[in-house]
C-alpha cells in the first residue's frame, strides 16, 4: 500500500475487497430496515446481523472493538452513537440509527442509517432528511485535488443553514485493513483538515451525526452511550467511499 501523509492509498483490488465488505454491510442494513416497525425489540436487530454475518463469512467489525459487547451500535432519539441493543422495544414516532460494520478478507466495511419507526414528527423527518443532504453533500467534495475541509465544509454549512446542529466529538475517518485508519473526518471545519489534499485511493468513511438541540455530548454509566445533553433528537448516517480518478465512489450504497 501506498502511503501520503501516513493516509493509505489503496489500489484497485483493495478497492474491490472493501466494495464487497461494504456490499455485505448494505445488505444487512436494508434487511434490518424491512423489520423496523413499532413493538419491535432492538436485540432483534442484533440477531438478525449475527446471522446474516454467519450467512455471508464475514466477520463483525463491531463487536470486541474497544470492548463494545454487540454487533451493531442500535441508538434510539437522543442517542447519538454506540447505543447498545436491547429488549426495549421500538414506539410508533420513535427514530433509530443502526451503524455496522464486517470484516471481508482482511478488509472493513463501515455503514450507517436512520430509521423512522412509524409515522414520525416533522422536525424528526427533517432531522433525518438534512442529516442525510449533508452526507450527500460531503461525498459530493471527494475528488482527487480538492481537499479534506471541503467534505467537513460542506456537511457542516448545509446542516447549519438549515438551523440544525453538528456533532463535535465524533468524527468520520479512514478505512481499509484498520476499521480507524487517518484521517480523521470532520463533519466542521478545523485547521488541520485544510492541509489535506484528497487523492485517488484514499477510502473514508463519512459520517455526519447531526442533531436538532444542542451538539453537546453525554457518554451514559456504560462507557458507550453517547446522548444529546438537552436529550434532544439526533441522527447519523454514514457511507464508506473511495476517491476515484473519477470522483467518488458510495462503496457501502444501499442495493435498492
Amino acid at each position: 500500500m501506498k502511503k501520503y501523509r501516513g493516509i493509505y492509498l489503496k489500489n484497485a483490488a483493495e478497492i474491490g475487497l472493501m466494495r464487497e465488505a461494504n456490499r455485505i454491510v448494505a445488505k444487512i442494513l436494508d434487511a434490518i430496515e424491512k423489520e423496523v416497525r413499532p413493538g419491535r425489540p432492538t436485540m432483534f436487530f442484533e440477531q438478525l446481523a449475527e446471522k446474516m454475518c454467519k450467512e455471508y463469512g464475514v466477520v463483525p467489525a463491531f463487536k470486541g472493538y474497544g470492548g463494545f459487547p454487540y454487533i451493531l451500535c442500535v441508538s434510539v432519539n437522543e442517542v447519538i452513537v454506540h447505543g447498545f441493543p436491547s429488549w426495549a422495544e421500538l414506539k410508533e414516532g420513535d427514530i433509530v440509527s443502526i451503524d455496522m460494520g464486517v470484516i471481508y478478507d482482511g478488509f472493513y466495511g463501515d455503514a450507517a442509517r436512520t430509521f423512522t419507526v412509524g409515522a414520525v414528527s416533522d422536525i424528526a423527518t427533517r432531522l433525518l432528511t438534512v442529516t442525510l443532504e449533508s452526507l450527500a453533500k460531503g461525498i459530493e467534495q471527494a475528488w482527487p485535488g480538492r481537499r479534506l475541509v471541503d467534505i467537513s465544509r460542506a456537511v457542516q454549512e448545509h446542516v447549519e443553514a438549515s438551523g440544525l446542529h453538528v456533532v463535535r466529538r465524533f468524527v468520520g475517518h479512514g478505512i481499509g485493513r484498520k476499521l480507524h485508519e487517518k484521517p480523521e473526518v470532520p463533519n466542521f471545519v478545523t485547521e488541520g483538515a485544510s492541509e489535506v489534499v484528497l487523492k485517488a485511493g484514499m477510502t473514508l468513511a463519512i459520517e455526519p451525526m447531526v442533531t436538532v438541540g444542542s451538539p453537546e455530548v453525554e457518554i451514559q454509566a456504560d462507557r458507550w452511550t453517547a446522548v444529546t445533553r438537552d436529550r434532544s433528537l439526533a441522527a447519523h448516517f454514514e457511507h464508506s467511499i473511495a476517491i476515484t480518478p473519477e470522483g467518488p465512489e458510495i462503496l457501502s450504497a444501499s442495493a435498492h
